[in-house]
């Protein structure tokens, strides 16, 4: 993202709802609240009792300019008349009419109790109740305890919630308060920031909604024992990632790998090629984009051992079958308008045989690259491709960062597409 100094006002009209829970965390976002704040955005600050004992209401009241709400019944001290200003205050700000004029909310730090909260449908005090509340975009970073946010409670209500459409930024790893060292640390206060923007701020894909896959995929031999690549997952993560800082509505499919998913997406965890397609094609309906950047693997066993395979001789045949090609089924269910840009990786021939994938795929755009040129191929942080379309398009990409790479192939699918704006109005 841009420095705060050349975005000034750039969140002029908005309105963050930022719910802050009893965590140690706590003292690190009043400077989320000071961004957002010289960015234009008028922050209206909700704490938990449990979140005044780490931090008072003034900070924040200090620093956006706004009442703090901290209990669904105001009170005072000083007679009728303050009683009743007090009152007229709360109601101005109830829990639905703030909801409705929100345009994003954001909870950090956020507890497992909170996340539990969410998932549950509890509504016991104002926070609560205004998330339950909510019709705009809501973004959770969460802060714990390792061995909490590894519990199973926290994972399954984080999984519920992100199929209801909330998005997370993913907590760091580190010594925590408690001493312990792990997962579980309050995400960097810009980081937080930034997820915010990506979601208020309109860009070239403002409106769009862009399905990325990612990483290998796996294919059972037995209970231990797998097919797969090299993938690491760098590229897809690195589209996912310019896809919503241009403004897009962004689902990340993805196999293993050891990232951590862009904060803002929506991120689906998949292990075998017909997982990938299954969750690709339960996207398909509302998506304009795919981009397919994963590397499922083309093969996989005939038959899957129930039990772990011992070794009892100097070979071991394995009969391979040949697993779903996404791409095809794909392109055999998109609509008019969706678009499809494929990766492939080619060690020979790279432009004859990628042409040749556009027209057996129909596909929009396709990307190949050579893993064998310096600076290209799995587990690197640059990329050197060719980028070629349906249209005749043949642009080479030299070496360059994987996320530069994922700016210039969204530049072209725009471009291929008509996505183009021209006075406001899409050309093409």
């Amino acid at each position: 993202m841009e420095t705060t100094e050349n975005m000034a006002e750039l969140l002029s009209g908005k309105t963050v709802v930022l719910g802050v829970t009893g965590s140690i965390a706590a003292f690190k976002v009043p400077h989320i609240v000071s961004r957002l704040t010289a960015l234009g955005a008028s922050v209206v600050t909700v704490m938990t009792e449990n979140a005044t004992r780490f931090v008072a209401p003034l900070t924040f009241e200090t620093l956006s300019g706004n009442e703090v709400i901290v209990d669904m019944w105001p009170e005072s001290k000083q007679g009728v008349a303050e009683a009743e200003e007090a009152l007229s205050k709360a109601e101005r700000l109830k829990h639905i009419s703030l909801s409705e004029t929100a345009d994003l909310a954001i909870v950090a730090p956020a507890t497992a109790n909170i996340i539990g909260k969410m998932a549950g449908g509890i509504a016991d005090d104002f926070l609560s109740t205004e998330l339950m509340a909510m019709t705009c975009p809501i973004i959770v970073a969460p802060a714990m305890n390792v061995h909490m946010m590894e519990s199973d409670a926290v994972s399954d209500n984080i999984a519920t919630l992100r199929s209801r459409g909330v998005l997370f930024v993913e907590p760091g790893t580190g010594r925590l308060a408690s001493g312990a060292v792990g997962r579980g640390r309050l995400a960097d206060p810009d980081d937080i920031v930034d997820a915010a923007l990506g979601v208020l701020v309109p860009g070239d894909l403002s409106g769009k909604r862009v399905v990325v896959t990612a990483g290998p995929t796996e294919e059972p031999i037995d209970p231990v024992r797998h097919i797969g690549n090299r993938s690491t997952g760098k590229m897809g993560f690195a589209v996912a990632e310019r896809a919503l800082a241009r403004g897009a509505s962004v689902v990340l499919i993805s196999g293993r790998t050891a990232l951590a998913p862009p904060a803002g997406v929506r991120f689906v965890s998949v292990g075998t090629t017909r997982e990938m397609l299954d969750a690709v094609l339960s996207e398909l309906p509302e998506m304009d984009l795919l981009v397919m950047a994963a590397a499922p693997a083309d093969y996989r066993p005939e038959e899957v051992a129930e039990h772990k395979i011992k070794k009892r001789a100097d070979m071991l045949n394995v009969r391979l079958v040949r697993t779903e090609d996404i791409l095809t089924e794909v392109a055999s269910k998109k609509q008019m308008g969706q678009g499809v840009v494929g990766f492939a990786v080619e060690t020979r021939d790279e432009i004859p045989n990628a042409r040749k994938k556009i027209d057996e795929k129909n596909l929009d755009l396709i990307v190949v690259n050579n893993p064998t040129v310096e600076g290209a191929g799995f587990g690197t942080d640059t990329n050197v491709a060719t980028i070629l379309g349906a249209t005749g398009l043949e642009e080479s990409v030299g070496k360059t960062s994987k996320i530069g790479l994922a700016d210039v192939v969204l530049t072209f699918a725009i471009r291929e597409l008509g996505w183009c704006k021209v006075d406001g109005q899409e050309a093409g």
